[in-house]
């Protein structure tokens, strides 16, 4: 942890009315400036490594809005992080983490087997009658928000039945290497099949290699710098061929992640990979004018809810919203405080989920008062949570990724 960067905090408070812990408790240790202090306290030995210590700073959501606001840079989110990897490294994982982190995540093969049981769950009809029964109040509550946040799953995860090697559709324009997120295979396929479609449609060769591994956010929040080490090497290698264009994803986590394999790995080839990653709305508004002309008239009205990994980590604000505007018969209204978190935070919603609810209720309440029929995003976690809080409170708005917009538009 870097000290230059716990003593730059000015404590001038421009982070406050952008925290979402903060907003909700009115508490310093809430709020980001207040976490640089404990860090800064714990740093120079002013402060022990409590148990009440740790549970502030775990109160984090790392949604790094703070680092937007903050006038010096200081992002009290990452600073967070690397406390957690100093604290755990050296130490032995715990049994969940090891299976998880090291046995689950590096293998994409795995991961699939694991959600078969989920699957037939669903398809038995046995998670409706659960529900129903309200069976899960006598599990642990973790459980219980897991089981809640699950939508229907695919059939197949994409990963399965893609092609690897996907031919543009006409003259070839460039290729790209598609880095196909765990959860968006797994649980929303249907937004990365329209992002691979809207690519080869647009002149791109898609290469999705079939090896390729999880991004490592999960190692990063858990604290496992040397797990995000390796599955950064391994992306880097198997996404080292010289002809691709660019690295795209279609999901917000992934992609910031991505673009930091230079700093975790620091050697040439890592800093190339991070300097091709793109989001699929960076290259989709690339060709906004070839793509207006594939789309026909939806007669909806949309709002928008920016990622925290796409709208702070990595700065893109502007794409999604030309992408939206460009569908022709579209009323888009801009959501208020649009790049607020929406208490998703990884597993944030699981862990703390009082706090999470308040968060996304706050939210609930921004999309109400735009009177949309839907909401667009582009980020897993914040689908699974939206999705969630939607159903229970605002049932007849809808949501989806940018990517099954813009398909449902040129099908129309």
């Amino acid at each position: 942890m870097d000290y230059i960067k716990l003593i730059n905090c000015m404590r001038c408070g421009m982070c406050l009315p952008t925290c979402p812990t903060y907003k909700e408790t009115f508490l310093e240790t809430a709020s980001p400036r207040g976490r640089v202090a404990l860090l800064r306290k714990l740093r120079e030995g002013d402060l022990d490594q409590s148990d009440r210590l740790l549970t502030y700073l775990s109160f984090c959501l790392d949604c790094q809005a703070c680092a937007t606001a903050c006038p010096c840079g200081v992002n009290a989110g990452e600073l967070v992080a690397e406390f957690t990897c100093e604290r755990k490294e050296g130490k032995r994982m715990g049994f969940m983490e090891d299976m998880v982190l090291r046995k689950l995540l590096p293998h994409p093969e795995r991961l699939e087997t694991f959600m078969v049981p989920i699957r037939f769950y669903q398809r038995m009809g046995l998670q409706r009658l659960v529900r129903t029964l309200g069976i899960l109040k006598m599990f642990p509550k973790p459980l219980e928000r897991m089981e809640g946040l699950l939508p229907d799953l695919p059939e197949k995860p994409l990963r399965r039945v893609i092609k690897e090697d996907m031919q543009a559709r006409g003259e070839t324009r460039g290729t790209i290497g598609f880095f196909l997120g765990c959860v968006m295979s797994l649980i929303f396929s249907e937004a990365s099949r329209a992002t691979i479609n809207l690519l080869t449609v647009l002149g791109y060769r898609v290469i999705t290699p079939k090896n390729q591994v999880c991004c490592g956010a999960p190692h990063m929040l858990a604290g496992d710098k040397e797990g995000l080490k390796t599955t950064a090497r391994k992306n880097v290698d198997i996404f080292s061929r010289p002809d691709l264009d660019f690295i795209v994803t279609d999901c917000g986590g992934c992609g910031a992640e991505l673009k930091k394999y230079s700093h975790y790995l620091e050697d040439a080839s890592s800093v190339l990979f991070s300097s091709k990653v793109r989001d699929i709305s960076q290259v989709l508004a690339m060709h906004a004018d070839e793509l207006k002309l594939l789309l026909k008239p939806l007669l909806l009205k949309m709002t928008f809810h920016d990622s925290c990994h796409i709208a702070h980590s990595q700065g893109i604000r502007k794409e999604p919203r030309d992408l939206i505007r460009l569908v022709p018969g579209l009323t888009y209204i801009e959501l208020e405080n649009a790049d607020a978190c929406c208490g998703s935070g990884g597993t944030y919603n699981i862990e703390k989920s009082e706090m999470a609810d308040l968060i996304l209720h706050r939210k609930l309440d921004t999309i109400r008062a735009t009177g949309a029929d839907a909401v667009v995003t582009g980020n897993p976690g914040c689908l699974l949570q939206l999705k969630k809080g939607l159903m229970d409170h605002l049932p007849q708005v809808k949501i989806m990724h940018l990517t099954e917009l813009l398909a449902k538009s040129m099908n129309t």
